[in-house]
């Protein structure tokens, strides 16, 4: 049956399977991964406006990237909380549209980022000479301005269009957060409109960026190899280790969780719920650990920070 009155709809959500009377220990995790992504990611931020030798093109994405993290954690905290903190899985509709706008966004924006950080290392290693007069601080503004408009723009008519659906009674989720595939399933409709324009959404971003960010990567070793001296190979390599780290971590289960939701159906829902959660929730917690040691400006920052606080701390303890 089909509930075309939107006026009270609601969701359920889903946290993992079989472990629901563990949830409140779970949270614990939970909550310390979210705490982690926040400072982390702050720190990122505070650091680089605070150093003016940080003030480049490099450091620049990264703040970018760090804002990306920030907004996804903040998407996906007020129901993983909810379900594992108190117990509560019930969504209202509006609630869950605006959740899966922001998350579905601030996705794009990520994988948007890592394509500009791919043509950032791109210009810094092939021509180095060039580099502070490609990426100018305009440029990259214009660029960071065209990734937020690309990401929202795009998403706006997702959850307009979901919200003239009718649903179905069961209104069963199968993750922890409202996901335009996962809503859109549920109504009792064709939805075929839908799907399209969510193929296109995810093809025209996701697709086209993983496919740009590879061919980067082949110039890159191409202008690499080329380099005489094996010293500077490593070195010039050295450079991208970060970014890759942070592109693998970003796609790789994202890859994994499309296949289980096209092929895998016999696929446990435990599965499913856990590449989600190693999708959204662990590029916030380790990229500022893998910029902050590979990165060697910023590590040293930190440090003369946390030493900083440590002087002062003993300092006021003496007096």
């Amino acid at each position: 049956m089909a509930d075309s009155n939107h006026t009270g709809t609601s969701f359920f959500l889903t946290g993992l399977p079989g472990l629901e009377a563990v949830h409140t220990w779970l949270s614990i995790p939970l909550c310390a991964m979210y705490v982690a992504a926040l400072a982390g990611n702050s720190l990122i931020l505070w650091v680089v406006r605070s150093e003016p030798s940080l003030h480049q093109p490099m450091y620049y994405f990264l703040s970018m990237l760090a804002v990306t993290d920030l907004g996804l954690s903040a998407s996906t905290l007020p129901t993983m909380l909810s379900i594992y903190m108190l117990g509560v899985r019930e969504v209202a509709l509006d609630v869950c549209l605006a959740q899966l706008f922001f998350i579905h966004t601030f996705s794009i924006m990520e994988s948007s980022v890592l394509l500009a950080m791919a043509f950032d290392r791109f210009v810094a290693i092939s021509k180095p000479l060039h580099y502070g007069t490609i990426l100018t601080s305009p440029r990259i503004a214009r660029l960071g301005l065209a990734i937020v408009v690309r990401s929202v723009g795009l998403h706006i008519p997702a959850p307009i269009m979901l919200k003239q659906l009718p649903y179905c009674r069961t209104r069963l989720l199968s993750h922890s957060y409202c996901l335009h595939p996962d809503v859109m399933k549920l109504a009792c409709a064709d939805t075929h409109i839908n799907s399209a324009y969510g193929l296109f959404v995810v093809l025209s971003t996701l697709g086209v960026d993983s496919v740009l960010i590879v061919l980067s990567y082949g110039l890159i070793l191409q202008t690499v190899l080329s380099i005489a001296s094996k010293a500077e190979r490593l070195k010039a390599l050295n450079t991208c280790v970060s970014h890759i780290c942070a592109v693998l971590l970003f796609y790789t289960p994202m890859i994994g969780l499309s296949m289980i939701h096209r092929f895998g159906r016999r696929a446990s829902p435990s599965s499913r719920v856990l590449l989600s959660y190693l999708h959204f929730l662990t590029p916030p917690v380790i990229n500022p650990v893998v910029y902050t040691i590979k990165t060697k400006q910023i590590r040293l920052r930190m440090l003369h920070l946390f030493r900083s606080n440590g002087t002062g701390i003993r300092d006021a303890q003496d007096h």
